[in-house]
């Protein structure tokens, strides 16, 4: 398909800067058959018992570091270990930089360009290593808000907290699982009276989530691999949830995609460890999820893409419209929606020529 075909307008002005106090108190669009207007709350209601919520449980690093390279600023995102000093990162002003440069971020703490890549991307190797590295970027690094949330003087102390999930344990993402920013331990309290159960798994969120998409059609686009593990007693709770009628609810993009990978032709969820480029357009047959809680992302992106292969482009326009009209709040900070599937979403997939 082409990538034109997932591009949508949008105010400047409903992008969220901040989220909502208390997070459970964002608004839900439901969009299946029709569309419907809820808050966060209102998910018990909207599940069934015996429906199971899969949630990832990675925690965000604070991966931006500013620095200086002898009299020149430079900002880095890490957003992929390589080895033990070894990181994966997008520099800003990348053209000016070489290998064998030196960037200092702070006394004692500072990182030689081993390698440059495409795109911006650049291979750092640290002078720190294990705990005390881990010290220095919670000391000195800020947390890798996307580039539409503007803040004068970056990334704030508040941002800490917000732009992290509230189960966030295991470190290493380097953006947010976003749709797991609305969970609060009230409404964890609430879908649990309710009988919903909740499994969480591991996808460390890096580039492949938000890197543009710069090819003109999908078939060109190459997702970057990112890391991720579902543990057996995991993927047997899964397993179990579904063999007993319940629905499979993945919380975000991410742990959808991490699912599909570990499942096989049946639906059955495998224990998973290792690397996954899922890239999911229309066409797509979807395995092992039944619904899926999303924020509302951006156009032209690979998640808008996958949203539209689940409830279907026409749907997800429509849906769309609908909370912009509506006044909903977008993106990372932003209000969610809960997706039904729509079988006939496996037809809109690109045909032989790519023009469709």
């Amino acid at each position: 398909m082409k990538v034109s075909d997932f591009d949508f307008d949008l105010p400047r002005q409903m992008i969220a800067g901040r989220p909502v106090t208390p997070r459970d108190s964002a608004r839900l669009l439901a969009v299946g058959e029709s569309l419907g207007d809820h808050s966060v709350r209102d998910l018990p209601e909207l599940l069934r018992p015996g429906d199971l919520l899969v949630l990832n449980d990675t925690k965000v690093i604070p991966a931006r570091l500013r620095g200086r390279r002898g009299e020149a600023t430079v900002e880095v995102t890490l957003h992929k270990q390589d080895g033990a000093r070894s990181w994966r990162a997008f520099a800003k002003g990348s053209r000016r930089l070489r290998p064998g440069d030196r960037i200092d971020f702070a006394p004692g703490f500072w990182a030689d360009v081993a390698a440059k890549g495409a795109d911006g991307e650049v291979s750092l190797e640290f002078g720190l290593e294990g705990a005390a590295f881990r010290q220095a970027i919670e000391r000195f690094g800020q947390a890798p808000l996307p580039p539409y949330i503007r803040r004068a003087g970056g990334p704030d102390a508040r941002d800490r907290e917000d732009y992290q999930t509230v189960y966030a344990r295991d470190e290493g993402a380097i953006a947010a699982p976003t749709a797991g920013l609305h969970f609060t331990p009230a409404l964890f309290d609430a879908l649990e009276a309710r009988g919903i159960g909740r499994v969480f798994i591991t996808l460390h969120v890096g580039a492949g989530t938000f890197l543009p998409v710069k090819a003109t059609d999908t078939r060109d686009h190459r997702m970057h691999s990112e890391t991720g593990t579902i543990s057996e007693e995991s993927a047997g709770a899964i397993n179990r949830a579904r063999d007993g009628g319940g629905r499979i609810v993945a919380v975000g993009t991410t742990v959808l995609r991490l699912v599909e990978s570990a499942a096989n032709d049946a639906g059955r969820v495998r224990p998973f460890a290792g690397e996954t480029d899922l890239f999911i357009t229309p066409g797509y047959r979807f395995r092992a999820i039944d619904l899926l809680l999303t924020n509302f992302h951006l156009p032209k992106s690979t998640l808008f893409m996958l949203v539209s292969a689940f409830s279907g482009l026409a749907r997800m326009r429509a849906a769309y419209g609908h909370a912009k009209e509506a006044g909903y709040r977008f993106y990372s900070y932003g209000d969610g929606c809960l997706l039904w599937p729509n079988p006939e979403a496996a037809g809109e997939g690109h045909d032989g020529d790519g023009d469709e």
